[in-house]
């Protein structure tokens, strides 16, 4: 059986086929898809910006400030980030408990799958009416409900698949090869997600309104999505290729025990920092076009494939670095790349530059670091759960990436409350009735800038030497 390895329990597992790591891939590309509209386009669709003089998409709640200086698309998407962030740790623990005959992560995914891909349309349907017709309350509810919805399939899905990585793959380069792999696809789920505008410039030349053209495109993507996300439940046999061992641990006791290791909570830190300004440029890159830049809507589209094109041409070469000179030194080198992205895009607008060149190259400048925060924190994860395991004999992949999710759910919770309320810093304030200021959506990049410098001063706290050491014994061991 030269395909097979054994598990730290003496429990035998075959090695997952290349063409299966290629189906579990697509699983990937499915719920990117899926998740990247309601990730990175309701504040556009719920507080659009302005073409041919008029708001893109008519009002469907209310857009002004409420609590002071926050708005309802912003507390909505908070509450549902932070939703999400609860649940990640809890479907974590119930999916390293689940004792299915069918997989304790395949169920999960099975049950969650038609329901994720329904909601990921459903969040982009104000069903009590637009415009002056609208009943803003009644949509606002309808918004919350089914935010809250989304994240709670999506979570059902996305964690056990990710703790399915670690259990897949048997040695620290096969996690990296799947880690590579999946990061691949997650970009092509991006990318396509990100031409919701471009295909919905489309659906409007064939006589849609802006409003039904989007919904339109949003219901393309849902359904590629769902038949991507059933692939890997269908065609990978959990018993057959993961080292799966169920553990009985309580909640809290799962996850006093993971927090424990100084190593993982270090690296969630600075991972929580890296997804809040992730989520200032992700959410901010539509107003940095048009507000700050003045460019199309559909600008937003042609940048992103350009971004992660040149980005895909470092996939590979990130593998093979990473292995040569540390995955914490990589990185960090991403970290910086990261600042100078943010500092060059608060300077929009006030370069000797074509506004289309400073454009292109604010995408080129994200394409590298894109790459290196797309591979390597699901591959240092996997090693630290398998190292956990090593060193204790339980089997816990499911609540370090839980936990891990629910650090970055969080940090996105967060950005999702500053976003709306700074781009609009200055709104209106010329008469123009712009619901963005351009000197709030400028205020972003700055405030990226500075979550993207804790993230590298936390990072520079965690061991990764002292986690590979532990790898390679075991390894090593296993040799003998």
């Amino acid at each position: 059986m030269s395909n097979s390895v054994m598990n730290t329990q003496g429990r035998v597992v075959e090695s997952l086929p290349f063409s299966k790591k290629i189906i579990y891939a697509l699983g990937q590309l499915g719920w990117s898809l899926a998740s990247y509209g309601a990730a990175n386009f309701l504040n556009y669709f719920y507080l659009p910006p302005q073409e041919g003089g008029a708001a893109l998409f008519p009002r469907m709640i209310h857009q002004g400030y409420i609590v002071g200086v926050l708005t309802v698309i912003g507390l909505i998407l908070a509450f549902g980030r932070i939703w999400d962030a609860i649940t990640d740790p809890l479907i974590a623990v119930f999916s390293d408990r689940n004792k299915s005959k069918i997989g304790r992560r395949r169920f999960f995914m099975a049950v969650s799958v038609l329901p994720f891909a329904l909601f990921a349309v459903l969040v982009f349907v104000a069903p009590f009416g637009t415009g002056d017709q609208a009943n803003i309350t009644a949509n606002g509810l309808w918004l919350f409900v089914t935010v809250t919805l989304f994240y709670l399939f999506m979570t059902m899905y996305v964690t056990p698949f990710f703790a399915w990585m670690s259990e897949l793959g048997h040695s620290s380069n096969e996690r990296l090869e799947l880690s590579t792999m999946i990061s691949i696809t997650w970009a092509l789920g991006a990318m396509i997600g990100a031409q919701a505008p471009a295909l919905q410039g489309m659906f409007q030349a064939q006589g849609m309104s802006p409003l039904q053209a989007f919904q339109a495109a949003q219901g393309v993507f849902a359904v590629v999505s769902f038949i991507l996300m059933v692939l890997p439940i269908i065609v990978i046999d959990e018993n057959r290729y993961a080292e799966s061992v169920p553990c009985d641990d309580g909640f809290f006791t799962s996850i006093g025990n993971v927090i424990k290791d100084r190593n993982f909570l270090r690296f969630t830190l600075s991972d929580f920092a890296y997804w809040i300004s992730l989520y200032f440029i992700n959410n901010g890159l539509m107003y940095y076009i048009t507000v700050l830049l003045g460019l199309p809507k559909e600008t937003y589209s042609s940048l992103f494939i350009v971004m992660f094109l040149v980005s895909f041409a470092f996939y590979i070469p990130v593998n093979f670095i990473a292995r040569a000179v540390g995955r914490k030194r990589l990185l960090m080198i991403a970290f910086v790349l990261f600042g100078v992205l943010f500092s060059f895009c608060a300077l929009f607008g006030y370069l000797p530059l074509p506004v289309m060149t400073q454009a292109l190259i604010a995408a080129l400048l994200a394409a590298i670091p894109l790459a290196i925060f797309g591979i390597l924190p699901n591959a240092m994860i996997s090693d630290m759960a398998e190292a956990y395991a090593i060193e204790t004999g339980m089997y816990k992949a499911g609540v370090f990436f839980g936990f891990r999710t629910f650090m970055s759910k969080m940090g996105q919770s967060i950005g999702a409350v500053l976003l709306p309320s700074i781009v609009m810093i200055g709104a209106g304030s010329s008469g123009s009735g712009d619901v963005v200021g351009v000197a709030g959506v400028r205020l972003t990049t700055l405030f990226a800038l500075a979550f993207c410098a804790i993230g590298f001063i936390l990072l520079l706290l965690y061991n990764e030497k002292q986690v590979q050491a532990t790898l390679a014994k075991h390894q090593q061991n296993n040799k003998q």
